[in-house]
C-alpha cells in the first residue's frame, strides 16, 4: 500500500484591531494580509464608526483613518485595497457630513490623503462620493464645514475622463447646475473661489453664473477675509477665467455695494485690493486693459473705487498715459454730454435729467477717491496729483464751466481744483509737489492754459496761507522769471499772492525787488504788468489794515511755530510812501503804462480815501506840466501828443489822468450835502466840506481850482483855441495825426467834465439843473464837433487811445495786452449813474416824461426852444456812450473795486432807453407827415431811424450782459412797467401770463407780450427794417430761455407774421424764419420747415413748372427773400444732422454694452434708449421731407452742389443707423420698428428718387454749357461731389439688403434701382465706417460742418439791403470746396472759399470720362 498525503485546510487571517492597524501604520510594516481579504472590510469600517462614537472623536478618527490611508497607499491599485479606499472614503465623507465628528485641522490633514489617493478610487464609485457631498453644501457655514470640497475639482475631472462612465460630462455639469442654483454661505463663496481653478472647463454661460454667485456671496463676508478673496478672483482671470465679468465685479462691488460703507476699515481694505489690482496688472497686463475698456465702454461703471483703480493702474509704467487717457476722457464725455442734451431740445427730458446724474455722480466719485487717499492708498497719490493738473491743463477760456453754473456741478476747472485742495491738506508728501508743478506748470504753458494754474495757486493761498509759508522759497523762485511771462500772467501770479504777502515780509520785499527791476525792462507788457502789481501790493496792504487782522485765522490750517516769525498782523508805515519812487518812474513810462497807473490810484483811494491826500500830492507836480493858470490856453494838449519816425503818438494820457482826479475827489470824505454843493466844486458835482477840509493840504483844492478853470476854458474857448498853435511844423500827415490825438484827449476830457455835470444833475437844486442842462447841451455840442478829428481810418499811423465811441465796440481779448485794466479804451469815463442822468435830460427835453414841462416856465420854453436844435447831437451822444458803457461792464471782474464805482447796477439803463425808443418809433410818423415833401423831413426820418437802431443795439447789448447775470429779471420787469404799447391778441396772452408762477419766466413772457412785439408791429409798419431784425434778434434771446409751451406761442406768432405779411427785405424774412423755427419745440420746428421748403419749391419752382412771385401761404416767401430763406433752413438741418451724429453715437455705445452683456445698474433704463431711437428715426423723416423739396428746386450751380454734399453726410448717417439695426454674430435679431420702416420708405420715394432725377438734370445742363466758361471748373467739382453722393446712397442701401435678409423683410421696395453712373467705385480705397470699438469716427463725419458746404446759397440779386453772404464762415458754416472764382461769373453765387483737401478719396473718374 502506498502512502498518501493530505494537505491541511489554510487558516484565515488572524483579525486586526483598530490599535494593530495604527501600530503597523507607525512601524511601517508590509501590507498584513487581512486588509487585503474583502470579507475584513466591514470589521474595518466598523471600528471606524465607534471611534467617531467616543466623546472626543477628532484625534481618534483621524488616526485611524490616515493609519488606513497608510497602508493602502502601499499598495493602492490592488482591487481589494481599492475597494476598501473607496469604502473607507465613502464613509468617512457620510460622517463629515453629518457632523459627526468636528471640522478641525485633523479632518483637513485626513482629507488631504484622501485627495492624493482618489486617483486609485474605482470611478464608478465616485459619482457616490460627489452626491453626499453635493448635499451637503448649504449647511456649510465657515470654511472648516467646507473642507470636504477639496474633493470635488479632482473627483470631476476623473468621472468627466472616466470611460468606464457613460455621460460623465453631463453628470459633472449637471452636479456643477446644482452647486450654481443653491444659495451661497460666505464659507461657501471663498471655497469655491480657491477650488474653481481646478474644475474642468467651463463654459462661458457657467462661468458667468459663477462670478455672479461669488459677488452676490460676497456681501456677506467678512470685511478681513475680501482682499484674499479678491486675490484669487484676480488670479482666476489672469488664467483667462472671464477677465472683464471678474474686473467689473470688482469695481462694481467696492463702488456701488460697498460704496455706503465708509468706515476706517473698509477703506483700509479697498487700500489692500487696491494694491492686489496693481500687482495683478503687472503680472498680467491685459488685466489693465480689461479695466480701461470698461470705462470707455460704458459710463454706468464709473466710480470711486473706479477712479482709484485706473489711478493705481496708472503706476504701471505701461499703462501710465492710457489710463490717464481713460480718466480723462470719461470725465470730459459726461460734461460734454450734459452740455449736448441740454442744448437740444428733441432729446427725451428723462434722458437729460440721467445725464445731470451721471455727471454729478463723477464729480462725487473723483472727490471721494481723492478723500480717502490717505486710507491704504497713499501710491496713487502721485496719479491723482498728475490727472488734476492734466484736467487744469486742458481749460482754455473756462468754456467747460459755463454750463455747469446753473445745473448746481462743479465743472472740471473748480473739480480739479478741489482734488488738489483736499491733496494739499491730506497729505504732507505732496504739498512740495503741487506748489512745484505750478511754478513749472504756469512757466511753461501757454498764458491761457497757465491761468487756470494760477487760480489754483490763488485758492491754496487763500485757503491755506500758514502751509504755503512754508514754500515762500518756491514763490520767490516763480517770482525770478516774472520778467520772462507773458503779461497777464505775470499781473495775475502777484496778484494771487497778496494774501500771502501780508503775512510774509521777506515775500513782500522780494516781489518790490522784482517790481523795480521789471520797471527798468524793455518790454512793454512787462512795465504793465510790473505798474499793475505795484498798485495791487498797495490796495492788498490798504485792505488788510481796513479788514479784520484776524481773519486768516479762521483757516482750518494755523500756523506752526516755525512760520511765526513770518507773520505780520499789522504792517508798519505805507507801502504808497515806500514805493512813491517806483511810482513816479511810471509817470515818464508809455501813455498805456500810466493809464495802469491812474486806475490803480483810483482803485486805492476807492480801498482808502483817506490816502486821498497823499494821492493828490504824487499827482500835483505831474498835473502842472500839462496845466498852466496864468496862461490863456491852460491845457497843454500839444505838450501830450509827441512824434517820432513819422508816427504821432499820445504820450501823456491827459483824460485818463483828468478822470482819474475827479473819480478820486468823487471819494473824498465830505460833510453835509447842502455845504458840499455850496463849495466851488459843487457845480461839477464834488464836494468838499470846510470842517473837514481845514487842515488838509492844498493840493486838493489846486485840483479843484484847476478843474473849476478848464471846465469855464472849454466853455468860452473855440477848438484851434484849445489846440494852440503847432510849434514844430513837420509834414501834413504827422500834423494831421497830431491833430487827431489832441482832438481824442480833448474828447476824452470833455467826457471827464460831462461826467461830473451829470452827477451834479441828480443832486442840484431845480434853479441850478437848468444851468447843469445848459451846460450839458454845450459840451455835448462841442463834443460833437470833434467827430471829424476822431473818426481817421484804421491805417492811421496814429497810436491813441479811442473814445468809447470809437473804441469800445470791439472789446479785445484779455490775453492780448498783458493785463486786463492796461487795453486802450476799455473803462469808461462815466458813471453808469452819470449816463442815466443824461438819458433823463434827453428824455426831459424831448419832453417825454411830462408832457407839460414845457408851459412850467418861460425860462423853461426858452431852454427847450434853444435846444430843440442839439436834440439829434444829444441823443447820437448819449446812445453812443451808452453802448461804449454796456460793452466794456465786461473787462473789470466782479471783485474789482472799480466796477462797482463805475458800472454800479447796469440795468437801470434800460427804462430810459425803452423810453427813449418809444419816442423815436413815434417820432418819424409825425416827422413824415408834416414834411413829406420836403428834403429836410427825409432827412431827419433817417436820423431818426438812425438814432432808433443804435438804441435798440444799446438794449439788445444791455440784455444779453444782463443775461449772464441774475439781474435780467429785474431789467425786464423795470421795463415792462414802463411799457403802454399795445398789440391785437395780448388780451389773450394776458390770460396766460397771469398764471405763471415764476417771476423770472413771467418777467420775460411780458416783456415779449407787452414791449417787444408791439415794437415789432409798429417798426414793421413802418418800414424799419434793420431795427425789425433787432427785435426779432431780442425775441430770440428772451424767447429761448422759456418753457416750451411759452416758446411755442411765440413761434406760431412767427408764424401768423410769415403768413400774413409779404416782406421783401431778406435779412427780416431770415430772422423772422428762425423765430418761427427756433422758438418751435420738435417735431413742430421740422414740420416748419417742410411748410417752408414747399413754399421755396413754388417761388423758386422745378424743372419743367414756371416759378412764382409770392408763395400762397407764406407771403414772406418771395422771390427776393427766398435765397436767404433757402439758406436759412439748410442751416438748420445742417444743424439737426449734427445732433443726429451725437445720437447715433450713443445708440452704437449702448448696443456694444448689451452686446458684450455687461451687468451693472441699469441706471439708462433700455426705454430711455428706444425713445432717443424713436426721435432719432422722426427727426431723420423729417429731414427727409424737408430735403425733397430742396431736390426738386431749381437751384443755382452753388446751391446745388451744397446739396449734393449735404445729401452725401445725410446718407451717411442713415447708412449708419440702418449698421446698428443688423444683430452681431451671436446676438438676437430684432425686428425693425415701424418708426425705422417708415423712414425707410419715406427716404426712397421721397429723397432717393428724386436726388437721381436731380443729378441728371444737373449733369444735363451741364452737358449743354460744356464750352461756357468756367463750366470746367464745375464740372470737376461735380466729379467729386456727384460719386461721393452715389456711393453713400448705395452703401445705405447696401445695409439695408443686409437688414432685409435677416429679417425677411423687404426694406427696398420702393428704390430705384439700375441707376447708371459714369465713374466707378475702388473699394479699397473706400474709408468704411465699420470702425472698431473704441475708435473715434471718421473726422469727416464728426466735422462735416467745417469740411464742406458752401459759403453762399444765395443768388447775389436781393433787396435794398444788398446781397447777403448766407451759410458764411462767421456763421461756422461749411465752405464749398471750389477751384477758382470763375464760378460766380454767372451771377448766381459768392466766390467760394478753398477746398479742404481729403486724405482718403472715395471715388475717381472713369476712363470713359476721361
Amino acid at each position: 500500500m502506498s502512502p498518501t498525503t493530505t494537505t491541511a485546510p489554510r487558516e484565515p487571517p488572524q483579525p486586526l484591531s483598530d490599535a494593530d492597524i495604527i501600530r503597523l501604520a507607525q512601524s511601517c510594516s508590509p501590507i498584513p494580509s487581512f486588509l487585503l481579504t474583502t470579507s475584513s472590510h466591514q470589521t474595518l469600517l466598523s471600528y471606524l464608526t465607534s471611534r467617531s462614537q467616543s466623546s472626543s472623536p477628532s484625534k481618534p478618527v483621524s488616526d485611524y483613518t490616515l493609519s488606513l490611508l497608510s497602508l493602502i497607499s502601499l499598495s493602492p491599485q490592488t482591487h481589494s485595497l481599492s475597494t476598501l479606499l473607496s469604502s473607507v472614503l465613502l464613509s468617512y465623507t457620510h460622517l463629515f457630513t453629518s457632523f459627526r465628528i468636528p471640522h478641525d485641522p485633523n479632518s483637513l490633514k485626513t482629507i488631504q490623503f484622501f485627495h492624493t489617493l482618489l486617483p486609485y478610487v474605482p470611478t464608478t464609485e465616485l459619482p457616490q462620493i460627489v452626491e453626499p457631498i453635493v448635499s451637503f453644501l448649504p449647511q456649510i457655514v465657515d470654511s472648516e464645514n467646507a473642507q470636504i470640497l477639496d474633493l470635488l475639482p479632482r473627483c470631476f475631472n476623473l468621472i468627466r475622463n472616466a470611460e468606464e462612465i457613460e455621460g460623465g460630462g453631463r453628470f459633472v455639469n449637471s452636479v456643477i447646475d446644482k452647486i450654481l442654483g443653491i444659495n451661497w454661505s460666505k464659507g461657501l463663496v471663498s471655497k469655491m473661489v480657491s477650488i474653481v481653478r481646478d474644475f474642468p472647463v467651463l463654459d462661458k454661460t457657467r462661468a458667468l453664473e459663477f462670478v455672479e454667485k461669488v459677488f452676490v456671496g460676497m456681501s456677506s463676508l467678512d470685511l478681513q477675509d475680501l482682499p484674499s478673496l479678491v486675490y484669487q478672483l484676480l488670479v482666476l482671470a489672469s488664467k483667462g477665467f472671464v477677465k472683464r465679468e471678474v474686473i467689473e465685479g470688482i469695481v462694481t462691488f467696492f463702488g456701488s455695494k460697498m460704496g455706503s460703507k465708509a468706515s476706517s476699515i473698509v477703506r483700509q481694505v479697498e487700500g489692500t485690493v487696491l494694491l492686489h489690482v496693481n500687482f495683478a496688472v503687472k503680472q498680467d497686463p491685459s488685466l489693465g486693459q480689461e479695466v480701461m475698456g470698461l470705462v470707455r465702454s460704458d459710463l454706468r461703471a464709473f466710480n470711486h473705487f473706479t477712479v482709484a483703480v485706473l489711478l493705481s493702474v496708472s503706476r504701471v509704467r505701461k499703462f501710465g498715459e492710457s489710463s490717464m487717457g481713460a480718466l480723462k476722457i470719461a470725465l470730459l464725455t459726461a460734461y460734454r454730454d450734459y452740455k449736448f442734451v441740454e442744448d437740444c431740445k428733441w432729446i427725451p427730458d428723462d434722458m437729460k435729467e440721467e445725464y445731470l446724474q451721471n455727471v454729478k455722480v463723477v464729480e462725487k466719485a473723483m472727490l471721494r477717491a481723492v478723500n480717502e487717499s490717505n486710507y491704504g492708498r497713499e501710491h496713487i497719490v502721485p496719479s491723482i496729483l498728475e490727472f488734476s493738473f492734466l484736467l487744469l491743463e486742458s481749460m482754455e477760456g473756462g468754456n467747460q464751466k459755463d454750463p455747469c453754473n446753473s445745473s448746481g456741478l462743479l465743472g472740471i476747472e473748480e473739480l480739479a481744483i478741489q482734488m488738489l485742495k483736499a491733496l494739499f491738506e491730506a497729505h504732507d508728501m505732496a504739498r512740495n509737489e503741487i506748489i512745484e508743478q505750478c511754478k513749472f506748470r504756469i512757466l511753461s504753458l501757454k498764458p491761457e492754459q497757465s491761468m487756470a494754474i494760477i487760480r489754483l495757486l490763488g485758492n491754496l493761498v487763500q485757503s491755506y496761507p500758514y502751509p504755503m509759508l512754508e514754500h515762500v522759497s518756491r514763490m520767490k523762485e516763480l517770482l525770478d522769471y516774472f520778467t520772462f511771462m507773458h503779461g497777464k500772467v505775470a499781473a495775475e501770479v502777484v496778484s494771487v499772492l497778496l494774501p500771502l504777502i501780508k503775512f510774509s515780509r521777506d515775500l513782500q520785499d522780494y516781489t518790490i525787488l522784482v517790481m523795480r527791476k521789471a520797471m527798468f525792462r524793455r518790454e512793454d507788457a512787462v512795465r504793465l504788468a510790473a505798474t499793475a502789481a505795484v498798485i495791487d501790493l498797495i490796495v492788498a496792504e490798504k485792505q488788510s489794515k481796513r479788514d479784520d487782522p484776524l481773519s486768516f485765522q479762521e483757516s482750518s490750517s494755523q500756523a506752526s511755530s516755525s512760520q511765526q516769525s513770518e507773520i505780520r498782523y499789522s504792517v508798519g508805515g505805507g507801502l504808497f510812501q515806500e514805493l512813491s519812487g517806483l511810482l513816479q518812474r511810471c509817470l515818464y513810462q508809455q501813455a498805456n503804462v500810466k493809464e495802469v497807473l491812474y486806475h490803480g490810484l483810483v482803485k486805492l483811494v476807492l480801498v482808502d480815501p483817506s490816502s486821498g491826500r497823499a494821492v493828490f500830492d504824487f499827482l500835483l507836480p505831474h498835473f502842472l506840466q500839462f496845466f498852466k493858470e496864468d496862461e490863456d490856453v491852460q491845457l497843454q494838449i500839444n505838450c501830450c501828443v509827441k512824434s517820432e519816425s513819422g508816427k504821432a503818438y499820445i504820450g501823456e494820457p491827459l483824460h485818463c489822468l483828468l478822470s482819474c482826479i475827479s473819480w478820486m475827489l468823487l471819494l473824498q470824505p465830505h460833510g453835509k450835502t447842502e455845504q458840499a454843493l455850496e463849495s466851488s466844486w459843487a457845480c461839477l458835482g464834488f464836494s468838499l466840506s470846510q470842517e473837514n477840509e481845514a487842515g488838509r493840504n492844498s493840493s486838493v483844492d489846486s485840483f479843484c481850482t484847476a478843474f473849476l478853470k478848464i471846465r469855464k476854458s472849454l466853455r468860452n474857448q473855440n477848438l484851434e483855441g484849445i489846440f494852440g498853435q503847432t510849434q514844430d511844423p513837420g509834414s501834413a500827415s504827422v500834423e494831421e495825426d497830431k491833430r487827431k490825438c489832441c482832438s481824442l484827449i480833448l474828447s476824452g476830457i470833455i467826457e471827464v467834465v460831462l461826467n461830473a455835470i451829470a452827477t451834479g444833475l441828480e443832486k442840484a437844486t431845480d434853479g441850478k439843473k437848468l444851468d447843469l442842462e445848459k451846460e450839458l447841451i454845450e459840451f455835448v455840442d462841442l463834443h460833437d464837433s470833434l467827430d471829424k478829428d476822431t473818426g481817421f481810418s484804421r491805417q492811421s499811423t496814429v497810436i491813441r487811445r479811442g473814445n468809447p465811441r470809437t473804441s469800445a465796440h470791439d472789446v479785445p481779448n484779455n490775453m492780448e495786452s498783458g493785463h486786463s485794466k492796461v487795453t486802450q479804451g476799455r473803462i469808461s469815463f462815466f458813471a453808469t449813474s452819470s449816463i442815466y442822468q443824461i438819458l433823463q435830460t434827453v428824455l426831459k427835453l424831448l419832453n417825454t416824461d411830462n408832457p407839460n414841462h414845457v408851459a412850467a416856465s418861460q425860462n423853461n420854453s426858452q431852454l427847450t426852444c434853444k435846444t430843440s436844435k442839439c436834440c439829434s447831437k444829444m441823443i447820437c451822444f448819449v446812445l453812443n456812450v451808452s453802448l461804449s458803457h454796456i460793452k466794456s461792464s465786461s473787462v473789470l471782474q466782479n471783485d474789482d473795486p472799480l466796477r462797482a464805482l463805475i458800472y454800479g447796477e447796469i440795468k437801470v439803463l434800460g427804462p430810459p432807453l425803452l423810453k427813449l425808443i418809444f419816442l423815436l418809433t413815434s417820432r418819424p410818423r409825425m416827422v413824415s407827415n408834416q414834411n413829406k415833401t420836403e428834403a429836410k423831413g427825409k432827412k431827419d426820418v433817417q436820423e431818426q431811424k438812425e438814432h432808433l437802431h443804435l438804441a435798440l443795439i444799446c438794449l439788445k447789448e444791455l440784455i444779453m450782459i444782463c443775461s449772464r447775470t441774475t439781474h435780467l429779471t429785474g431789467l425786464l420787469e423795470d421795463m415792462v412797467s414802463i411799457s403802454t404799447l399795445q398789440h391785437a391778441g395780448l388780451d389773450n396772452e394776458s390770460e396766460t401770463i397771469s398764471i405763471i408762477e415764476d417771476q423770472h419766466t413771467r418777467s420775460k413772457e411780458l416783456f415779449i407780450v407787452k414791449t417787444l412785439k408791439p415794437l415789432f408791429s409798429e417798426l414793421l409798419a413802418l418800414s424799419f427794417f434793420s431795427e425789425v431784425e433787432i427785435i426779432c434778434d431780442m425775441i430770440l434771446i428772451i424767447g429761448g430761455k422759456l418753457p416750451c409751451k411759452l416758446s411755442n406761442s411765440h413761434g406760431a406768432w412767427a408764424i401768423s407774421v410769415c403768413k400774413s405779411n409779404e416782406i421783401l427785405n431778406s435779412k427780416v424774412g431770415k430772422s423772422l424764419v428762425t423765430l418761427a423755427i427756433c422758438l418751435s419745440s420738435p417735431p413742430n420746428d421740422l414740420i416748419i420747415c417742410q411748410d417752408m421748403a414747399r413754399a421755396l419749391l413754388q417761388v423758386i419752382g422745378s424743372e419743367g413748372n414756371v416759378p412764382m412771385k409770392v408763395s400762397e401761404v407764406y407771403p414772406l416767401v418771395n422771390h427776393l427773400t427766398s435765397p436767404t430763406i433757402n439758406s436759412c433752413i439748410l442751416h438748420i438741418i445742417e444743424a439737426v444732422i449734427v445732433d443726429m451724429d451725437w445720437a447715433i453715437k450713443k445708440l452704437k455705445t449702448f448696443s456694444l454694452v448689451s452686446q458684450k452683456s455687461i451687468h451693472l445698474s441699469q441706471n439708462i433704463e433700455q426705454s430711455l434708449v428706444l425713445a432717443l431711437e424713436e426721435n432719432l428715426y422722426a427727426r431723420a423723416e423729417a429731414v427727409v421731407k424737408v430735403l425733397s423739396s430742396f431736390a426738386s428746386m431749381s437751384l443755382n450751380d452753388t446751391q446745388a452742389e451744397f446739396l449734393l454734399r449735404f445729401c452725401a453726410r445725410f446718407y451717411k448717417h442713415l447708412a449708419q443707423m440702418s449698421k446698428l439695426r443688423i444683430a452681431p454674430k451671436g446676438c438676437k435679431q430684432i425686428f425693425p420698428s415701424l418708426k425705422f420702416l417708415k423712414l425707410v420708405e419715406v427716404t426712397c420715394k421721397q429723397l432717393t428718387n428724386p436726388l437721381y432725377n436731380f443729378v441728371a438734370i444737373m449733369q444735363g445742363k451741364h452737358q449743354e454749357n460744356a464750352n461756357t466758361k468756367g463750366m470746367i471748373n464745375k464740372i470737376k467739382r461735380e466729379n467729386r461731389c456727384i460719386p461721393e453722393l452715389i456711393f453713400q446712397i448705395e452703401d445705405y442701401e447696401k445695409y439695408l439688403i443686409q437688414l432685409s435678409k435677416v429679417c425677411k423683410v423687404n426694406l427696398l421696395r420702393h428704390a430705384k434701382r439700375s441707376t447708371a453712373r459714369d465713374f466707378r467705385i475702388i473699394p479699397n480705397n473706400i474709408n468704411r465706417e465699420e470702425d472698431p470699438p473704441g475708435q473715434e469716427p471718421n473726422q469727416d463725419n464728426s466735422n462735416a460742418v467745417e469740411n464742406e458746404s458752401g459759403e453762399d446759397l444765395g443768388d447775389t440779386e436781393g433787396d435794398d439791403d444788398g446781397s447777403e453772404h448766407i451759410l458764411s464762415p462767421e456763421d461756422n458754416s461749411p465752405l464749398v470746396a471750389g477751384d477758382s472764382g470763375s464760378d460766380n461769373e454767372d451771377g448766381d453765387g459768392l466766390p467760394s472759399a478753398k477746398r479742404l483737401k481729403r486724405s482718403n478719396r472715395v471715388v475717381q473718374d472713369s476712363d470713359d470720362e476721361a
